[in-house]
C-alpha cells in the first residue's frame, strides 16, 4: 500500500466551521496550514445548523450586553459551564460576527441595514443573528470561500486514525484516503482537533450516517488527552420520526421561535404543564423532556411522537422565515407544513461535553494539541443555549488559530517517534487483514440500540449498568469483524474505525452518566430526580473506570448578579 509523507506547520482535523475558521486564521497570519476531513467540506455538519448564531450586538434590544449573554449561558448550563470559557465566547462574539461579515456572510438585515436578531430559546433579549433557517449552511459556504481565497489546502477524503505523539508532545497524524486507501503520515508542529461530537451513537439523531461517531474522543484519548462531561448530551426536542432513513433530521427551533405550537395526540398544548411562562420558547432540555414525558405517558402520536404545528402562521411568514423546514418536509414526507402539523420526537443532537481543554487557548494538556467546537468542552455545561455552538466556532477558531501559530513559531525542535508511527500503521494493517464473521454496520446498529435503550433522555442505574454489560459483549464481538475494501473505496475500513470511536465514546458516556447521580439539565436520572449541589462539578474521564471530579471556578459578581435562579420545576420524570 502506498504511503505518502507530508509536512505542515499546523494540521487541522475537521473541515466544518471550527476547523475552517482556525485554518483561515493561520493562513491570514502566513502560517503553513493543511486541513483534512472525512467528508466533503461543502457538506460538513455545520451546514445543518439552522436557527442562528448568537452575539449581543444590541441591534434589536439596546439593553443587551455580553454580560447578560454570559449570565444566560451560565444559568442555562445549570452552572456546569466554565465561567472563563463563557466570558471569552460572549465577550468576543461581536468580533466573530464582524469576521463573518468581512468574509461576505449574507445575514438577514433590518430596513436600516442593521443585522436582524431574533429570540431563540431562553435568551433574555433578541441576540440570534441568522440567514433564513439555513444559517449554518451560509456560514460554511462563507468559510469555504474565504479558505479558497487564501489558498488553504484541504484534503477532505482523508480519515485520520491516530494523532502521533512522543513524550506527550504532538508530531503529526496517521490516516488513509477513503477513495483509494493511500496511507498518509503527516508531520506537523501542532494539531487542531475539530472533528465533532458523538451523537451518532444513538438511534435517532440529527447527525448523518458517518459523522459525529466520537472520533474526537478516541483521537484525543489515545494521544493522552481526557474527556470532560461525556454524559451531557443534548436531545433536541424536534427530530423527524419518518422516513426511517432520515429519522432524527431536525426541524429547526426557528419553527417554535416564529410561533409554532406543540400538541400531544389529545390536541393539548402540553408545554403549559412544564413551563407555563415560556411555553414553546423554553429551554431545549425542558421541551425535550416534556415531549418525552407526553410520549412515555401514552399521549403520543401514532408514530410515537408529538405534533409541532406552524399551519396557523401566515404562509408568507413560513416561506420567508422557515424555507428550509418547508422544503425538507415536502421532500421527505410530501407534507405541506402550511396546512399540516409535523410529527416529531426528541433526537440526540449535540455533545455538550468533549475533549478537556483550557479556557484560554483550548490546549488539551498534550503539547501542541488543541480542540475546538463540538469536539471540545467547557461552554455549554448541562444545557446548551440554541445559537451558542456556531459563535463558539468563530471565537475559538480564531483563538486556537492564534495559539497554534504561536506554538509552531516558538517550537525549537521536534522529536518524532518511529514506534508511534509503526503502531498507527499496524492498527490499519490489522483491520485490513480482519476477515471475521461480524459485520461492522450490524455492530454499529447494536451499539445505537444499546445507547437509545439505556442512555437516552431519561436514565437510571440498572439501565446504565445493563448498557455497560452490553458494551462489554459488543467489544468482544468486535474482535471478529471482517473488513472488505472494494472498488468503491475504503469506506468499510472507515466504518471499522468509526465503530472503535463510537464504542469508546459510549463507555465514556455510560460511566459518566452512572457517576452523575442527580438530575441536572439534559441529564435526567429517574432514580435521582433532584439536583445535587455537591455534583456541581465536571466529570473528567481518562479511560475505562477512571473518572475525576473537577471543581468549577466561581462566577464573577457582574455576571452572577444578572442570573435568575435555575428552576427544576416541571422537569422531573419517573
Amino acid at each position: 500500500m502506498t504511503e505518502h509523507q507530508m509536512a505542515t506547520s499546523v494540521l487541522v482535523i475537521g473541515t466544518g466551521g471550527g476547523g475552517l475558521r482556525a485554518a483561515i486564521e493561520l493562513a491570514e497570519r502566513g502560517v503553513d496550514v493543511l486541513a483534512v476531513g472525512k467528508r466533503a467540506k461543502s457538506d460538513a455538519h455545520t451546514t445543518l445548523a439552522a436557527g442562528g448564531i448568537n452575539a449581543a450586538l444590541a441591534t434589536m434590544d439596546p439593553e443587551d450586553s455580553w454580560q447578560q449573554h454570559a449570565a444566560d449561558t451560565l444559568k442555562e448550563s445549570y452552572l456546569l459551564a466554565d465561567p472563563e470559557t463563557v466570558r471569552i465566547v460572549t465577550e468576543n462574539a461581536a468580533r466573530g460576527i464582524e469576521d463573518l461579515e468581512r468574509y461576505g456572510m449574507p445575514f438577514a438585515r433590518e430596513a436600516d441595514g442593521k443585522i436582524s436578531q431574533r429570540f431563540f430559546g431562553a435568551h433574555t433579549y433578541r441576540r440570534t443573528a441568522f440567514a433564513g433557517d439555513y444559517t449554518g449552511l451560509e456560514i460554511q459556504r462563507t468559510l469555504v470561500n474565504r479558505a479558497a481565497q487564501l489558498g488553504v489546502p484541504i484534503l477532505d477524503t482523508v480519515y485520520v486514525t491516530r494523532i502521533l505523539v512522543r513524550d506527550n508532545v504532538v508530531f503529526g497524524v496517521y490516516g488513509f484516503d477513503l477513495a483509494d486507501g493511500t496511507r498518509y503520515v503527516i508531520h506537523a508542529d501542532a494539531v487542531i482537533l475539530a472533528a465533532g461530537g458523538h451523537t451518532r451513537i444513538w438511534r435517532r439523531t440529527s447527525s448523518r450516517r458517518d459523522e459525529n461517531t466520537g472520533d474526537s474522543f478516541r483521537l484525543a484519548l489515545l494521544a493522552g488527552g481526557r474527556i470532560r462531561d461525556a454524559e451531557l448530551v443534548q436531545f433536541h426536542p424536534s427530530g423527524l420520526i419518518a422516513p426511517e432513513n432520515a429519522a432524527g433530521t431536525l426541524v429547526s427551533e426557528a419553527a417554535r421561535g416564529e410561533g409554532g405550537v406543540l400538541r400531544n395526540a389529545l390536541g393539548e398544548r402540553f408545554m403549559a404543564r412544564y413551563d407555563p411562562d415560556r411555553m414553546e420558547l423554553s429551554t431545549r432540555d425542558r421541551v425535550a423532556l416534556a415531549a418525552y414525558t407526553e410520549i412515555k405517558e401514552g399521549r403520543g402520536t401514532p408514530g410515537g411522537g408529538v405534533w409541532l404545528d406552524v399551519s396557523h402562521l401566515p404562509r408568507e411568514t413560513i416561506m420567508r422565515r422557515l424555507p428550509r423546514v418547508y422544503q425538507t418536509l415536502l421532500e421527505l414526507q410530501m407534507l405541506d407544513i402550511t396546512r399540516e402539523p409535523i410529527e416529531i420526537a426528541p433526537t440526540a443532537h449535540y455533545s455538550m461535553g468533549g475533549v478537556w481543554v483550557r479556557p484560554e487557548d483550548h490546549g488539551t494538556g498534550v503539547e501542541g494539541l488543541y480542540a475546538l467546537g463540538e469536539a471540545a468542552s467547557g461552554l455549554h455545561g448541562a444545557n446548551r443555549l440554541g445559537g451558542n455552538s456556531l459563535i463558539e466556532l468563530l471565537v475559538y477558531g480564531r483563538i486556537v488559530g492564534e495559539a497554534a501559530a504561536r506554538y509552531s513559531r516558538d517550537l525549537g525542535a521536534q522529536q518524532r517517534s518511529a514506534p508511534a508511527t509503526e503502531e498507527a500503521r499496524g492498527e490499519v494493517d490489522e483491520l485490513l487483514a480482519a476477515d471475521g464473521p461480524e459485520n461492522v454496520r450490524a455492530l454499529q446498529r447494536t451499539l445505537r440500540n444499546t445507547m437509545t435503550e439505556h442512555a437516552g433522555v431519561v436514565r437510571d442505574e440498572p439501565g446504565l449498568v445493563a448498557g455497560l454489560a452490553e458494551l462489554d459483549e459488543l467489544e468482544s464481538r468486535m474482535r471478529d469483524v471482517g473488513v472488505h475494501p472494494d472498488t468503491a473505496g475504503f469506506q468499510d475500513l472507515a466504518h471499522a474505525f468509526d465503530l472503535k470511536a463510537a464504542v469508546l465514546a459510549a463507555r465514556a458516556t455510560l460511566e459518566s452518566a452512572l457517576e452523575r447521580r442527580e438530575t441536572r439539565g439534559c441529564h435526567n436520572r429517574a432514580d435521582h430526580p433532584q439536583l445535587d449541589e455537591s455534583l456541581r462539578v465536571n466529570l473528567v474521564w481518562s479511560g475505562p473506570g477512571r473518572i475525576e471530579r473537577e471543581e468549577l471556578p466561581p462566577i464573577a459578581e457582574e455576571i452572577a448578579s444578572l442570573m435568575r435562579e435555575v428552576s427544576t420545576a416541571g422537569k422531573l420524570v419517573e
